[in-house]
């Protein structure tokens, strides 16, 4: 499984991006989906994860109502919105995969087998 994960930039404090997460593999709906990130200096943290099917969805406590985690298996994508930037949001952010049958999701980065090369974000205040 490749990932490759795009959109990140340059934003303002208070600014939006919308991230997306394009597997190799197919059917992709065969795994659930993840983001992390990790800001300089720090362990790679949990964001948030979405079911195979898109129907259950997890976030951390500090991007819960601002990041929106959703996929679109036709297209082999998931993406993360995320809304009302704020500085420390600047890290790198990661997708990952975890196959579904492995179990249900999760935030640990130890249960995702798969990983993207990460983009870039950064919010200016």
């Amino acid at each position: 499984v490749q990932l490759q994960a795009s959109g990140g930039g340059l934003v303002q404090a208070g600014g939006s991006l919308r991230l997306s997460c394009a597997a190799s593999v197919r059917p992709f709906k065969n795994y659930h989906g993840g983001w992390f990130r990790q800001a300089p200096g720090k362990e790679r943290e949990f964001v948030a994860a979405v079911s195979w099917n898109g129907g259950n969805t997890l976030y951390a406590d500090s991007v819960e109502g601002r990041f929106t985690i959703s996929r679109d298996n036709a297209k082999n994508t998931v993406y993360l919105q995320i809304g009302t930037l704020k500085p420390e949001d600047t890290a790198v952010y990661y997708c990952a995969a975890r196959f579904r049958l492995g179990g249900p999701l999760s935030s640990s980065v130890d249960s995702y087998g798969f990983w993207g090369r990460g983009t870039q974000v950064t919010v200016s205040s």
